[in-house]
């Protein structure tokens, strides 16, 4: 263990893999300086007990506005590429002045965590918050994570700034026989949360270009999706008139049969071939799927081709936000998964304006013909998508290729960050073994015959029960609220309520995409349950005016109108994007991805029987035909109230109460945030390397002219 430690902590040069050693590059936050002679003390570990040694200032910084504290930090410490140049002997806070007094000693030394093993990991402080970032947080592109990501962000920082704390404060008392006062505790503690917090959301608001052309390329999947949900919505008189509503229905419908399938299918590509690989397959089918219903004879043909197209959608919803979760940053998941969202109910809103002027009797082939378009568009930019790192790292911990795509990603100009980012995501494996997107394989036999499928485990443990009914009771509630009825069937809805019906179906795909965006500023704002009630509330009391409206009871046939309209908005609001949602934050690594391939399948199978059978529900009930969705609603609110647990209330200080018994076992030593930050400039030295470096070879003349 010595000579480990000793290899580790004394030398400045590692292998880099190619047989070649040298100088061990510096983190993107600063330089830092060998370990120095204190790499021996014993440290400090997070035990409940050290931390509330610090008086209660934790408490009373989490009391106060997080978004002032931001701004404060903004105006105070300047992003990082500033604080970079900042002097390498900056006082600390709480300390004496210069490189030998005060807190001198971590300038000297770098940041290092000893496992309860005995083994070494030599992290700074950000890395270490970026490693707890990839570990708890699911590797999808959902919106609305963007909460648990800022709290676990504040989280990190105030842990890290406490152990900063009491380990300046021990060595103070140790070197001088004074420590900190409660005073200068509480000024560091402020000063290097924010410093730290500041640094680890720098991700949120840094973007590469590959990173962004793979956002663009994933989210034409998700757009074309939306596309196919309201496109047989407008054309519906003038495609093969005569049809019945029994064809009708099933043609609509069958795009829900090829979702399951293709949700299923999805994930043994991307495991089997890779998420580019399936991302493209599922291109394709949209292409083919497209091209059958333009040129179909019949309404039998169309009914194929749309099975075809929803295999592709069903593929689309679960590679999408795999993919995109495993490429971006964490503290990015969740303004990507917002991009997606608003992707899908865009590509709902353009189908109804396309409506206008091709759903007609020449043109509607025409309006089929747009998802292979769209597809073949997405085609031509495929060159500049890349592999999931991720996958590449889940099938060779080795790959070069891995590497090289983190590099572009982040942006990385060293070795050492790049390998750095490929040990987060190496380490996020080890604690998510089972996480694959086929929920049923589980590796090789021999696993095989010591694990169970992760679907099975999860439906067999009774710690999780609770979610998982819940969570299928969400998705069961996401469909069978009629939702997906206004998007199919509004034509039909509308039809002898307003005078062009289109341009009501049009005003709700409008009203969807502004719901979408007021939800996403409420997901920041509300708890989960509270929204899921609130929407379930606003739906049940939106169908009871639809009724209303039909029945009569109001002059204006714009009441209906309105009352759909609120309808479409508080679905937005809760129980649209809040299933998946759940999903995510219920859920650990373990078994977030077999929740998810089931929430697929149950949702889609129930969208099918809403397409299915509204036709007949609204020929059968006429002015009730909302009143089985109120009915669902009504239930879902009182399910909402007495069960669903709240996944959005934890708050960073009990988040910091699991990082507290999560690394009880860890010693850290040299945890020197504000040190950390206040290093000098990166490029400095590396330039001077290199220059030394060029002037040998001149000098040696190897230099090729």
């Amino acid at each position: 263990m010595a000579n480990e430690k000793s290899s580790l902590l004394g030398g400045s040069k590692k292998d880099d893999g190619h047989g070649a050693t040298r100088p061990r590059r510096r983190s993107r936050m600063g330089s830092f300086s060998r370990f120095g002679d204190d790499v021996e003390r014993a440290g400090v570990r997070p035990s409940g007990d050290s931390i509330s040694d610090i008086p209660q200032v934790l408490e009373n910084w989490h009391r106060r506005s997080m978004s002032a504290q931001v701004e404060s930090a903004g105006e105070l410490f300047p992003r990082h590429r500033k604080i970079a140049t900042a002097s390498p002997r900056a006082a600390p806070l709480g300390g004496g002045g210069g490189g030998d007094g005060g807190l001198g000693h971590h300038q000297r030394a770098r940041s290092f965590m000893q496992m309860a093993d005995g083994s070494i990991s030599a992290l700074t402080p950000l890395e270490m918050g970026r490693q707890e970032l990839y570990e708890e947080l699911p590797f999808l592109a959902v919106p609305g994570l963007q909460k648990k990501e800022h709290s676990l962000s504040v989280a990190f920082s105030s842990y890290a700034a406490a152990l900063d704390t009491l380990e300046a404060d021990e060595y103070l008392a140790s070197t001088t026989g004074k420590g900190l006062n409660p005073e200068e505790k509480e000024q560091r503690l402020s000063h290097v949360s924010l410093l730290l917090l500041d640094e680890l959301e720098v991700d949120a608001i840094t973007v590469t270009t590959p990173l962004i052309f793979a956002v663009l390329i994933a989210s034409l999947l998700m757009f074309n999706a939306g596309y196919n949900i309201s496109v047989m919505n407008a054309p519906e008189p003038f495609v093969f008139p005569g049809h019945n509503t029994g064809a009708w229905s099933v043609a609509v419908a069958a795009f829900c049969v090829g979702g399951p399938a293709g949700a299923v299918l999805a994930g043994k590509w991307a495991d089997e071939r890779g998420r580019r690989a399936a991302l493209v397959t599922t291109t394709w089918l949209f292409i083919v799927g497209g091209l059958i219903q333009s040129m179909a004879p019949s309404l039998l043909v169309v009914t194929i081709a749309r099975v075809v197209i929803g295999v592709a959608s069903g593929a689309s919803t679960v590679l999408v936000p795999i993919y995109l979760g495993e490429l971006a940053p964490p503290n990015l998941r969740g303004v990507i998964g917002t991009m997606t969202q608003f992707a899908l109910v865009v590509g709902i809103l353009f189908a109804d304006l396309v409506g206008f002027l091709l759903a007609n009797a020449t043109g509607w082939r025409w309006m089929f013909f747009m998802i292979s378009a769209i597809a073949i568009f997405q085609l031509l930019l495929t060159p500049f998508l890349l592999e999931s790192p991720r996958w590449l790292l889940m099938k060779n911990q080795n790959s070069s290729k891995a590497r090289f795509i983190i590099k572009k990603l982040r942006g990385f100009r060293y070795d050492e960050e790049v390998e750095t980012e490929v040990e987060h995501f190496v380490r996020s494996l080890g604690a998510s073994k089972t996480q694959t997107l086929d929920a049923d394989t589980e590796g090789d036999s021999s696993q095989d015959k010591e694990k169970k499928s992760a679907v099975v485990e999860m439906l067999t443990d009774k710690k999780v029960r609770l979610l998982v009914v819940s969570t299928l009771v969400m998705q069961v509630a996401n469909q069978f609220s009629g939702i997906n009825a206004v998007f199919y069937y509004s034509g039909l809805f509308f039809d002898g309520v307003i005078e062009d019906p289109l341009v009501g179906t049009t005003l709700m795909g409008a009203i969807n995409v502004l719901a979408t965006y007021v939800a996403l500023l409420l997901m920041d704002r509300c708890g989960r349950r509270t929204l899921i009630m609130w929407s379930a509330a606003g739906m049940f009391l939106s169908c009871i005016v639809v009724v209303l409206a039909l029945l009569g009871y109001f002059s204006s046939p714009m009441v209906a109108l309105g009352g759909v309209a609120a309808y479409v908005s508080f679905f937005e609001i809760g129980l649209g994007p809040i299933p998946w949602l759940i999903v995510a934050e219920m859920f650990d690594q373990r078994y977030v991805t077999a929740a998810m391939s089931i929430s697929s399948i149950l949702n889609w199978t129930c969208n099918f029987f809403v397409g299915l059978l509204f036709p007949y529900m609204n020929e059968l009930l006429g002015p009730y035909s909302f009143g089985p969705f109120a009915v669902v609603l009504l239930l879902v609110f009182i399910y909402a109230w007495v069960w669903l647990p709240e996944t959005a209330g934890t708050t960073p200080a009990e988040l910091q109460a699991e990082l507290v018994k999560k690394n009880a076992g860890i010693t850290y030593h040299n945890m020197d945030i504000e040190g950390m930050a206040t290093a000098m400039p990166p490029t400095q030295d590396e330039w001077a390397e290199a220059l030394a470096a060029l002037e040998s070879e001149e000098a040696s003349g190897n230099v090729i002219k």
